[in-house]
């Protein structure tokens, strides 16, 4: 007869077979969720084959509606070329100036391109990627104008418009409001330019491009540029040109354009969109 195992000698064997079965169940339970993770996310992983753009569809020649309520522009034709170098199909949707970055960040589109400027105040909430173009920033006021110096304190006493949520309209309550200037804030610039054409401004700042075309316009005789703003000086408000916005979880998307836009400016598509639009180079 073999010798009995004591009592401890049975509890101490079960623990030992339980616990290498236990971790037997752990490391199957690892390897399973392993799988299920690599799975799950290749399954959700995006191909970028469809990416929906954001524009705000009211700054004109960038973005602006034809009469049919189609969306064109430069921003317009840019972001079909670069779709057509990342072969994806893309589609547009008009948005609020003051909601894009929102709207971008619920999930509405996948990206801004909207002229939208490059700052770090930006950057703390969106994506961005390489500039697509750049242009000044400029005043523009009524040819009889009285005002001898655009800064603070030449600007003393008027009203000054711009878009709200713009880096012009960030300049302006930044530099221009604190030396006694009224600042006056447009959901649109159309609107801005308006209050001007009618009166109610002494001067607005926008984009030096945009401004040009609309003093091309009749509403628009009254009126001339008549300074440029030293985006060098002031760049903590102007930043680093226009860039196309993404949620910064999407840093795929943003390589993805960056590698579109060199492509169209290497092969002459970007000078042929330019060239449309505009007489000189605006990148």
């Amino acid at each position: 007869m073999g010798t009995k195992p004591v009592p401890g000698d049975l509890v101490a064997g079960g623990q030992t077979r339980k616990r290498g079965n236990h971790m037997r169940l752990v490391k199957v339970i690892a390897a399973a969720a392993i799988v299920f993770a690599a799975f799950t996310g290749a399954a959700c992983a995006k191909d970028w084959k469809t990416i929906r753009i954001g524009t705000e569809g009211a700054y004109p020649p960038f973005n602006g509606l034809d009469p049919s309520g189609q969306l064109v522009g430069f921003d317009i034709d840019i972001a079909k070329a670069l779709c057509e170098k990342m072969q994806a199909t893309c589609t547009f949707q008009a948005q609020d100036w003051d909601g894009i970055i929102p709207a971008l960040l619920a999930g509405k589109f996948d990206a801004i391109v909207a002229s939208m400027s490059i700052t770090d105040e930006r950057k703390k909430k969106v994506a961005f990627t390489n500039k697509y173009y750049q242009t000044p920033a400029a005043f523009v006021a009524p040819k009889d104008s009285k005002i001898a110096s655009w800064d603070a304190a030449g600007l003393k006493g008027k009203v000054i418009g711009a878009q709200s949520s713009t880096i012009h309209g960030n300049y302006l309550e930044g530099e221009i409001q604190p030396g006694g200037a009224e600042i006056k804030l447009y959901g649109t610039q159309d609107e801005a330019n308006a209050d001007l054409a009618a009166g109610r401004l002494d001067a607005v700042v926008a984009d030096k491009t945009m401004l040009s075309e609309w003093l091309k316009k009749p509403e628009a005789s009254c009126c001339e540029r008549k300074a440029d703003v030293d985006v060098v000086k002031y760049a903590k408000y102007f930043g680093s040109g226009a860039g196309i916005a993404v949620r910064k979880e999407d840093t795929d998307l943003v390589d993805k354009f960056n590698k579109a836009i060199a492509e169209i400016l290497a092969d002459g598509t970007y000078k042929k969109i330019n060239d449309k639009y505009f007489p000189y180079s605006i990148y």
